[in-house]
């Protein structure tokens, strides 16, 4: 399982992320995506850590605490969704999204 960090700085780094959570356990593994056309980082990273318990703890201690003056959305990371299909998603014809740039 990983934990889902939101609402980053932008300024960011893995190792300070990393230092924040290896309070709470071992932390195995830290991504901090960053959009593929300018390179910048997204605003939110995932952390996987040794244990469940850990992340567990991590999450209670984490979830809403104002870290490099902003307040920080931890919780659980969800599974990722298949992007290639747009069946079952009513209202979102044509499976754009609103991605095109015409």
């Amino acid at each position: 399982m990983s934990i889902y960090v939101g609402n980053l700085s932008y300024e960011v780094t893995e190792a300070d992320i990393s230092g924040v959570f290896a309070e709470y356990g071992t932390v195995k593994r830290v991504q901090v995506p960053t959009d593929r056309e300018t390179g910048r980082k997204r605003g939110f990273a995932f952390v996987e850590m040794n244990s469940e318990a850990e992340e567990d703890a991590a999450i209670v201690a984490l979830d809403g605490a104002e870290w490099m003056g902003r307040g920080l959305k931890v919780n659980k990371a969800k599974p990722r969704e298949d992007r290639g299909s747009s069946g079952g998603r009513g209202g979102y014809g044509g499976g754009g999204g609103g991605r095109n740039r015409y």
